[in-house]
């Protein structure tokens, strides 16, 4: 997987913009300016971080130890880091990025949630 198939999958979901307020080396995807997904743009092999249900996470982590660790530099109990180096598929990687969306989705404001549905 390529960085830009992750990136044109982030910026395909509704309310999203592509920022860098950590500088040139990484990109951080927002749905109405919260973070779901941070990306380093030089890193070899891609590694990004995606929110998580943190039951979820812990499942993913024992079934991918490898390629699915506690999000680095980030709250360990909600957030994974996935190195596509590892044995996570094409397919999950998609899902992880918008289970991510998701919840951060779920956590803005009614009102903001509501005028998206019209």
């Amino acid at each position: 997987m390529y960085l830009d198939e992750i990136c044109d999958f982030c910026m395909a979901l509704p309310l999203v913009e592509e920022t860098q307020p950590f500088g040139p080396d990484h990109i951080v995807y927002k749905v109405h300016g919260k973070m779901f997904l941070l990306v380093g743009i030089e890193e070899s092999p891609i590694r990004f971080n995606v929110k998580c249900n943190p039951e979820r996470a812990i499942q993913l982590r024992e079934e991918f130890p490898h390629a699915v660790l506690p999000g680095y530099h980030m709250n360990k109990k909600h957030w994974n880091t996935v190195d596509l180096q590892g044995s996570v598929d094409e397919k999950l990687i998609f899902e992880l990025v918008k289970h991510s969306y998701e919840l951060v989705f779920a956590s803005l404001p009614k009102k903001v949630r509501d005028e998206f549905a019209h």
